[in-house]
């Protein structure tokens, strides 16, 4: 990766090891940079995707604001040199505690999903003698056309405010003396790999925003999410610069193109920044299947386990001329037979050998857990040839700290 070679960063931190490439992120960045050149945008991390300080810090310094999902999130976003007034607090279920440490630390915007949310964040801001910027988000009922699991913007999903629904919510935001309403939110989904389902949703957020705005209510920005899948398994989803010439092209034609803008980007700058290291234990032939018995699992890259989701599973380096192919399913050390990372897959190995899971920089360790009392892994941030230690690998002391015994 870059500079460094990975079996040595595995001989040196181990293995399960994440590691991440600064050169690939910010690459990733620079395609949303040069959409929006010349446009008022602000791109905010969605940092659900991954939110270790480290990758963090790199998004915070290239000028990114963030898009968080909780009290939690926000502490780490100001952690790692995050702008307060650079954050949206997004998700369904805000309790008062995170509303209040969000108010007290300054946050640019609520994306606001209910009418009851509108209710209680007005009261809450209120008592701090505050008034909170909101934003409320908007089920256009487009079809982003990807699994279910990660598709937002249906009439059935949680998320949202069905955007026939969405006049009257912003009538009753406007009269709460807490709030101040400041944009109009829309996030239809994740790993969407077309154009059509984001200008769909374009166009139904931007009728609303007419019709808002006809009702005397100003409509400062315009947040349009994130979503934009990547390469997983051959996968071509549209390039950030690419996808925003055919939006910005229908603000233009409408006549929005000089209102400010915000989108959310995550799994798209990271995902295919990453990648997991991984030791192969044993290979156990069978009747029906062969086994490549590997020391990473369900609890350090869920996504296949949660969803069946793919990843390419590579050697990291070349086995020897004498090693046979065969079909392995590729599976890990825990006790669930949904522990596995590929199914199905031709490779040349050994006991001993290293192979690399690739694309796990988004929603890998963001989503890992400590089942079976497995520590997470250590993560490793390449910038050209230096390798910084960004996690330590998790002991059981770790995990055991915070619990007591009787």
């Amino acid at each position: 990766m870059e500079d460094v070679p990975l079996a040595d960063l595995a001989a040196e931190h181990g293995t399960p090891l994440f590691v991440y490439s600064k050169a690939a992120m910010l690459h990733a960045l620079a395609a949303y940079q040069r959409g929006f050149a010349g446009r008022k945008a602000q791109i905010c991390y969605a940092m659900k995707a991954n939110s270790s300080l480290g990758v963090l810090q790199l998004f915070a310094r290239a000028g990114c604001g963030f898009d968080i999902v909780s009290g939690g999130e926000l502490a780490r976003a100001l952690a790692a040199g995050g702008e307060p007034s650079k954050v949206i607090f997004s998700g369904v279920g805000k309790t008062r505690a995170e509303m209040k440490q969000a108010l007290q630390a300054g946050i640019g915007c609520f994306n606001v999903e209910s009418e009851a949310e509108l209710d209680v964040l007005s009261a809450v801001a209120t008592q701090m003698g505050l008034k909170a910027p909101v934003s409320l988000r908007v089920n256009p009922n487009v079809d982003a056309k990807t699994h279910p699991y990660i598709s937002t913007g249906l009439k059935g999903n949680k998320f949202g405010i069905a955007h026939e629904n969405v006049l009257t919510a912003y009538r009753h935001a406007a009269k709460l003396p807490g709030l101040k309403v400041v944009g109009i939110d829309c996030h239809i989904g994740s790993q969407i790999t077309e154009t059509t389902p984001y200008l769909d949703a374009m166009d139904r957020v931007l009728d609303l925003v007419g019709e808002i705005e006809a009702a005397g209510i100003a409509i400062e920005h315009i947040d349009f999410g994130g979503g934009l899948g990547i390469n997983y398994n051959g996968e071509v989803p549209p390039e950030a610069d690419e996808l925003w010439v055919h939006l910005l092209a229908k603000l233009d034609a409408r006549g929005y193109g000089q209102r400010k803008l915000m989108i959310e980007p995550g799994r798209s700058l990271v995902g295919n920044a990453g990648v997991c290291l991984t030791e192969v234990l044993y290979l156990k032939p069978g009747e029906q299947k062969n086994f490549c018995i590997v020391d990473a699992a369900m609890n350090d890259l869920p996504r296949p386990a949660m969803y069946e989701a793919y990843h390419q599973i590579v050697p990291v380096t070349q086995a020897a001329d004498h090693i046979p192919s065969a079909r392995y399913e590729v599976v890990g050390p825990v006790c669930e037979s949904g522990d596995w990372l590929g199914r199905e897959r031709d490779l040349r190995v050994h006991s001993g050998d290293l192979l690399a899971v690739l694309s796990t920089g988004a929603y890998c360790m963001s989503m890992s857990s400590n089942y079976n009392t497995r520590g997470r892994a250590a993560e490793v941030l390449i910038d050209g040839g230096r390798a910084h230690l960004i996690r330590h690998r998790e002991t059981a002391s770790d995990q055991m700290r915070s619990e007591r015994l009787l």
